[in-house]
């Protein structure tokens, strides 16, 4: 009988002098394979449970064969490669959606995610921050900090330059995956766990985290936060932050809708439903006191922000002669110009 897995990944990692992993790259993660892989896992000696399994590159044939068979040709094709990898490999077996207890488990829930296998808060990645290592991401990959210093010595003894882009616990996303139909400026800002819908464009300034993204089309010029997803059609303006689960947020999803509009330098702590703006530098927290107008403009009621978390067709403005914040219907939504996200 068939085991039924949540997902599977083989890979190319790499570790720090202990053997403790530091990250690992998955060219093609499985989501829910629907195919016969018990062999493979008998291959793996696979038993129960999430497991990750460390590999060797005599293992490679035998596992590319018993993808083969199992209808698994394009990760076939990987691990056939990885029999002549230098760096150390690893299977991660997962059987179910449970928050990952090492960092394999955590790089291919990540990648899932990035792979747009998954949108974020469909996996568990409940705790992934602390099973992460903080490593030194270097012109020479991944390097653990204790270790620095004695490959910075050796690459000066051998006339190298190592060059230190970051220190942090998320490498990048495009040095594991480039998802299809997307423009990125700077690399540097989107975060391997991102996912990145097809048409979605990051300005220079515009920064995803991980278990965030977008729909797309979308244009980001503004910062995404952990946990937020970004509705389709929609424009984070220069400047502009929304607040994630990471930043303040606390356990509420923060979500914006379809052909929204969060204005320069503005910022939004509540979920917006479609159609909605934001005014350029105002900036929305739950508790923001907000004075409700209605069709002629005259006072209806004040509310808290968070009695309007979710709802449709709001303009969000400062008075600029009393300083109040307002809310009216918003009769006009966004267009992006089709043409600028449909050639990424």
């Amino acid at each position: 009988m068939s085991q039924a897995l949540y997902a599977l990944g083989i890979g190319v990692g790499t570790q720090n002098s202990n053997g403790e992993w530091l990250e690992v790259f998955y060219p093609q993660p499985l989501l829910k394979p629907d195919t016969d892989l018990q062999p493979l896992l008998s291959l793996l000696g696979y038993t129960d449970g999430n497991q990750a399994i460390s590999l060797t590159r005599d293992q490679m044939p035998g596992l590319a064969n018993a993808l083969r068979d199992a209808g698994q040709p394009a990760l076939a094709t990987a691990v056939d490669a990885m029999s002549n990898s230098a760096r150390p490999l690893v299977a991660s077996v997962l059987a179910t959606d449970a928050a990952p207890a090492s960092v394999p488990e955590a790089y291919l829930k990540l990648q899932m995610l990035s792979h747009r296998l998954v949108q974020p808060h469909d996996t568990d990645l409940t705790g992934a921050f602390a099973v992460l290592r903080n490593v030194a991401w270097t012109s020479e990959g991944a390097i653990d900090l204790e270790e620095l210093p004695a490959r910075q010595l050796q690459a000066r003894l051998e006339n190298r330059e190592l060059e230190v882009s970051c220190v942090d616990k998320f490498p990048k996303m495009s040095n594991y995956v480039v998802p299809g139909g997307v423009r990125i400026a700077h690399t540097a800002r989107v975060r391997l766990g991102a996912y990145l819908g097809e048409g979605t464009t990051i300005m220079h300034e515009g920064f995803v985290n991980f278990n965030a993204g977008t729909e797309g089309p979308a244009m980001i010029e503004g910062r995404i936060s952990a946990g937020v997803m970004i509705g389709a059609g929609s424009d984070l303006g220069g400047g502009a932050s929304t607040m994630g689960t990471l930043s303040g947020g606390g356990n509420i999803v923060n979500t914006m809708g379809s052909g929204c509009l969060v204005g320069a330098n503005a910022g939004v702590g509540i979920p917006l439903g479609d159609r909605c703006t934001v005014e350029a530098g105002l900036y929305i927290t739950a508790g923001t006191i907000v004075t409700m107008l209605d069709t002629d403009g005259n006072v209806a009621e004040r509310v808290k922000a968070r009695v309007l978390a979710g709802q449709q067709d709001l303009l969000f403005r400062r008075n600029s002669v009393s300083g109040t914040v307002e809310c009216l219907t918003n009769r006009t939504a966004v267009e992006l110009n089709a043409e600028l996200h449909a050639h990424n």
